[in-house]
């Protein structure tokens, strides 16, 4: 039984392999009759010397590559062989310029043929305008290479083709994109200088510098701006279009060249495109599997895409290694706590650039605003890097300088949510450049808007003066002298700088609320985004430690006072209570310290002017007081007819109170026919009167009562003729 079970057995084994001999031999037999494996075959065989003029059986397997190069991509295999082809140079420079303009890669680029095209350049014969069209596409498919390990180990091979004046700008932009700290060397370093004192300061050498100052401070002692205008140049490549049709028709997400700098591009070609870059890349490794088992063994590095919890990014935070397409941080929760913990300077300026170019390409020079604004894409890319700041607790700087040019040409209404969200992220802005940056656009959105788009700004605006006032308080150092703004930025400003900023913001809000309430008839909506503005302004001092103190102006006071709604006229009484604490408290550190701040007693005469406004208007019946800056002439107020137009705003007679006086008048007296207001000034009838109002939810007026009015009366007085305290 066992010897006829063996037998089956060995029988079916060798049917098997037969059948897998057939089906192998078969495979081999189509592509030996494949046209593409044929002409393949005919790049990687054809020697050197063989004439290119007449030649047929060139031209014919080059159209076949191009053929499929563009519909379908090339694989890793036909990538090598037709790079080798191009870079060695064996049928002179013409067909190396049109296989390279055909390098479309259908999936990754093997690293190992980027290497060996690149030690074809040291050989010399390969004319200048083709390396720099091969560097080029380098660029341009670098995050497709599936390694980088090979790449940065020729590092200082690369590194001397930046003497070569029309190489420079492509080779510090690929330096740019592989520098790590163990590249930065002070031969290097002064390398660079010399370039720059022979070519001027250049963005890509000052943003390669700008990269080594980063990991080695020590070394690059040069002045850069924090923020420069432009970073590497997108210049005109002839693979993105094709690069991106060939993979959306392979279903296959578009990884070209996102993580460049933030660039600049020809604006005809601009127009054409649009939400190329706004989807997300996914969080891959910027190597392959064969690479990472190396790098395991040598520097064990840890891709960040294989961690699944926040106790493996801990236990792996100093291995980490980045993924290739920066983007693809913002969708990951653990990618931004790793941002957030180890503050990563290099990881944050490639993640800078590869937001200002999205920004750069997709809204600047987006032709169609319509289209904008229709995109999913564009709305869901917003959503991400507002989750992404929200998490981070701080703005881009790339974001940032997106703004400042946007808001020139924006009208408003387009994605207003996400483009406000990122408004109040802004970080704190130079007194001198503020008005230019920020107030001109605003200003002129402002006044042609409607009252919603004035809600939504104002809102903007108190949630940016609360994240300026919150860095404040928790970078302020303890003398009190220097605060750093950006935790992840070097921008430093005096407390005297940030002060006049904040009053230059606080002043601008001031200007826009007056004005915004005469157009639009004193808004009850937009006169509460207003009051959240103040609310935020009268607790500086005490809430935030900041030694300032700036009253509402008359335009935003006297509309609070006399608003119709009874949570408006709450809400002032609230926020001058704020300010009295606040005041008081200045005060007294003032009289115990000499390093105290010091109030002009133009602020204090402001201050008791509103409240004795308040106190005359809502307690002792004394509207159009003499003195009070609302004047009338006795004869137009005679001719209103109005009875006692004195006491036409207080507790009783004041509009928005009106409703909770003739309440409480019917529970008092409900047997009376006729009624009489004023029967409640009387004293017993007005401390209940009083009582009532602060039951109906009414603190700010009770704290403003309580810390402003002395409510000590004789029965038989009725309400009296108090003075504030």
């Amino acid at each position: 039984m066992a010897t006829t079970l063996n037998l089956s057995d060995s029988v079916s084994s060798r049917s098997s392999n037969k059948s897998l001999r057939v089906a192998e031999n078969e495979r081999r037999k189509n592509e030996a009759e494949d046209p593409f494996v044929l002409a393949l075959k005919y790049f990687s065989e054809v020697e050197a010397g063989t004439p290119v003029q007449g030649n047929d059986e060139l031209e014919r397997n080059l159209e076949l590559v191009e053929q499929v190069a563009f519909s379908k991509g090339l694989s890793p295999e036909a990538i090598s062989i037709m790079l080798e082809f191009a870079m060695s140079l064996r049928m002179g420079s013409g067909p190396c310029v049109r296989v390279l303009k055909c390098l479309i890669p259908a999936s990754v680029v093997p690293q190992e043929a980027v290497v060996r095209a690149l030690v074809w350049l040291g050989v010399g014969k390969i004319p200048i305008s083709t390396q720099v069209l091969f560097i080029k596409w380098v660029l341009t498919v670098f995050d497709m290479i599936d390694a980088k390990d090979q790449l940065r180990a020729i590092y200082g091979f690369i590194f001397n083709f930046v003497t070569e004046e029309n190489l420079c700008p492509f080779i510090c932009h690929l330096l740019y994109l592989l520098t790590r700290k163990e590249n930065v060397r002070v031969y290097r370093v002064r390398k660079l200088l010399q370039l720059q004192s022979k070519l001027g300061r250049q963005p890509f050498l000052l943003h390669l510098l700008s990269l080594y100052r980063v990991f080695c401070p020590e070394l690059v002692t040069l002045s850069i701006q924090s923020q420069m205008r432009s970073g590497f140049k997108n210049h005109i490549s002839p693979w993105k279009s094709a690069l991106i049709a060939v993979q959306k028709r392979n279903g296959s997400q578009v990884a070209s060249s996102i993580s460049v700098a933030f660039t600049k591009k020809d604006k005809t070609t601009a127009k054409k495109r649009k939400y190329c870059h706004l989807e997300l890349p996914a969080l891959t490794s910027g190597v392959n599997k064969e690479a990472q088992m190396e790098q395991s063994s040598s520097r064990k590095l840890v891709p960040l895409v294989q961690l699944e919890s926040f106790a493996q990014l801990l236990e792996n935070m100093h291995r980490i290694e980045l993924p290739a397409q920066m983007g693809s941080l913002l969708g990951s929760s653990l990618a931004l706590q790793y941002l957030d913990c180890v503050q990563d300077e290099s990881a944050l300026l490639r993640l800078n650039f590869w937001l200002g170019y999205a920004f750069h390409e997709e809204f600047l020079f987006c032709g169609d605003g319509g289209a904008i604004q229709n995109s999913e894409e564009a709305l869901q890319f917003l959503n991400k890097l507002l989750s992404a700041q929200h998490f981070l607790q701080e703005g881009f700087s790339s974001s940032e300088a997106f703004l400042y040019k946007f808001l020139n040409f924006w009208d408003g209404s387009l994605l207003r949510p996400q483009i406000l969200g990122l408004l109040s992220n802004i970080p704190v802005i130079p007194s001198s450049q503020i008005r230019r940056l920020l107030f001109e656009p605003l200003m002129q959105l402002f006044f042609t808007s409607s009252v919603f788009f004035k809600c939504g700004l104002m809102e903007c605006l108190n949630s940016m003066l609360l994240k300026w006032l919150t860095w404040h308080s928790v970078y302020a150092l303890e003398d009190d002298l220097d605060i750093s703004l950006n935790s992840h930025t070097s921008i430093n400003m005096t407390l005297s700088g940030f002060k006049d900023s904040v009053l230059e913001l606080v002043h601008f809000v001031g200007r826009l609320a007056s004005v915004g309430l005469q157009l639009e008839g004193c808004h009850s909506l937009l006169l509460s985004f207003i009051l959240d503005f103040y609310e935020t302004v009268c607790d500086t001092f005490l809430k935030y430690g900041l030694p300032l103190v700036v009253l509402p102006p008359p335009g935003v006071f006297y509309p609070a006072l006399f608003a119709t709604d009874p949570v408006s006229v709450d809400r002032l009484a609230y926020i001058m209570h704020r300010y009295k604490v606040n005041l008081t408290s200045a005060k007294s550190q003032e009289k115990l310290s000499k390093q105290a701040f010091h109030i002009s007693r133009q602020t204090f005469c402001e201050f008791n002017h509103y409240v004795v406004v308040m106190v005359n208007c809502l307690w002792n019946s004394r509207m159009f007081h003499p003195g009070i800056d609302v004047q009338l002439s006795e004869n137009l107020l005679l001719k209103s007819n109005v009875p006692q137009y004195w006491a036409s705003f207080d507790l009783i007679h004041h509009p928005a109170f009106m409703g909770y006086a003739v309440d409480f008048h019917q529970k008092c007296w409900p047997e009376r026919k006729d009624m009489n207001l004023n029967s409640i000034k009387h004293s017993k009838q007005w401390s209940w009167y009083l009582e009532y109002l602060f039951t109906q939810g009414y603190d700010g007026l009770k704290h403003f009562v309580q810390s402003n009015i002395n409510r000590q009366m004789t029965a038989g007085d009725g309400q009296g003729d108090t003075q504030p305290r």
